[in-house]
């Protein structure tokens, strides 16, 4: 906050008088003369708190008072007076002032109400900011998963998190948890009991993008009505800000986020005055800058300011270890969420979780944990809750491989089917399970378990040699 002052009154006198005294208790402070140019004034300036003279040579200071409160909503306007116009003085005050002073004024009245005023006007600020503040629980390490990807990944995390500025570029693949990674680095970040904004800027219109991230005055454009509409980045000011799909941002807006992450300062839409904003910026995409860079869609300087510190988060079907942590995590929260007592997902409900391809990675997880533990009225998940993935788990084969399954009119169980499978892929491999489990897209314990499950002998050839 600034804490700017501008007085208006036709006595300069007067106006000397109270700029020496409040220049004094810190305040910046100008003062203008003319009633008729005061508008253009508190526009130029844009003053935190207006003192304000009721009786000006060429204009009523009750009419001004209107047209701040209609022009510029929000300015608290202190009205100055005589004793014989108390009664005026309550008039404006039901016309919106925030409070009056009588002439001569007393200094030490003078600096209790600005004060006040100031301290009101603080308190909204910091109220605004923490309606804009993310409110998640916080996130801790268990909740990503346990494998030796997501471990490093996280250790990396941490180490990064630690900076107060550093600017870091998470990419991976839609649904990947970018945004959970984000939130993580905030709340391990010496700025972490500061607000955490999230903004996608691929959900943003073009046009309005601008004012989205850096705010707008009053008249800026056409539907700008309030007097000052602060953005993204004066709302995250002593935190973080994630920008969501970076690689979404217009050309313009690239150059001016590259200065304001060089110079913390920027303009608000149709604004005169620097802003100065200290906050760390985070980023965010699901493409590869890079790319983007060598295509000439991408700002190559402005990449290179994000990418100071990256974090590249792996697709789900390659960290199937994680899978099971994550849909126990969304389990218990829909359980609370709606009021369900499932505390159990069965071993072979989770190897069909792991299985499954999760082209849409933890989102998708996540959707379908939301959609079971809703629907379901039993106390344990079983395989056949998930069976509606099996089908949209299936992959076309490649030109020249050939996948052929007759099933019996009178059915076949669904072991034996396995065990042949499994046999025949052990015969293409000769034996060696390493390849086998490749083939058949499992990890070599769960290949070892599926034939210990089917009485497979685990030998080194399986069927007669050639």
């Amino acid at each position: 906050m600034s804490n700017r002052i501008l007085i208006i009154d036709d006595d300069e006198l007067v106006c000397r008088t109270l700029h020496r005294v409040l220049v004094k208790f810190e305040y910046e402070v100008e003062y203008c003369l003319d009633g008729e140019a005061a508008v253009e004034k508190v526009r130029s300036y844009e003053p935190d708190l207006i003192l304000l003279d009721i009786y000006l040579t060429t204009v009523n200071g009750l009419d001004l008072l209107k047209d701040f409160q209609k022009n510029f909503f929000g300015i608290p306007v202190i009205m100055i007076t005589g004793y014989s116009d108390v009664n005026i003085a309550v008039k404006a005050m039901k016309l919106g002032a925030y409070d009056f002073l009588l002439k001569p004024v007393d200094i030490d009245q003078l600096r209790l109400i600005v004060e006040k005023a100031f301290s009101n006007i603080n308190l909204k600020a910091e109220v605004d900011k923490l309606q804009a503040m993310v409110k998640d629980d916080i996130l801790t390490k268990d909740f990503f998963g346990k494998s030796s990807k997501i471990k490093k990944i996280l250790s990396a995390v941490e180490k990064l998190a630690k900076s107060m500025d550093t600017t870091i570029l998470i990419d991976g693949e839609s649904g990947t948890g970018k945004e959970m990674i984000a939130k993580f680095i905030h709340q391990n970040s010496p700025r972490a009991n500061g607000p955490f904004i999230q903004i996608n800027v691929s959900a943003i219109p073009r046009e309005l993008a601008e004012s989205e991230l850096f705010g707008h005055e009053k008249g800026a454009f056409t539907g700008a009505q309030q007097k000052t509409k602060l953005g993204k980045f004066e709302l995250a000011s002593g935190g973080t800000i994630l920008l969501d799909e970076i690689g979404e941002l217009s050309q313009d807006l690239q150059v001016k986020l590259l200065r304001v992450l060089q110079e913390k300062k920027f303009y608000r839409v149709g604004g005169e005055r620097e802003i100065n904003v200290d906050v760390r910026v985070l980023a965010a995409t699901n493409k590869n800058l890079e790319d983007e860079v060598k295509k000439g869609n991408f700002r190559e300087d402005l990449f290179y300011r994000l990418n100071v510190g990256n974090i590249n988060i792996p697709p789900l079907r390659e960290r199937k270890e994680d899978i099971p942590v994550l849909a126990y995590a969304f389990l218990n929260e829909f359980a609370q969420k709606f009021d369900k007592k499932i505390k159990r997902i069965e071993p072979s409900a989770l190897e069909l979780l792991q299985d499954y391809y999760w082209k849409g990675n933890i989102r998708e997880l996540r959707n379908i944990m939301e959609r079971v533990t809703l629907l379901l009225e039993e106390d344990e998940l079983k395989d056949r809750h998930f069976q509606f993935l099996i089908p949209q788990g299936q992959t076309t084969a490649k030109q020249g491989d050939e996948f052929v399954l007759k099933v019996p009119s009178k059915g076949i169980k669904i072991e034996l089917v396995l065990r042949k499978l499994i046999e025949d892929t052990l015969r293409i491999t000769n034996g060696n399970q390493v390849k086998a489990a490749e083939v058949l897209g499992l990890s070599r314990s769960k290949l070892r378990y599926r034939m210990e499950q089917l009485g497979i002998e685990v030998t080194r050839k399986v069927g007669p040699t050639n």
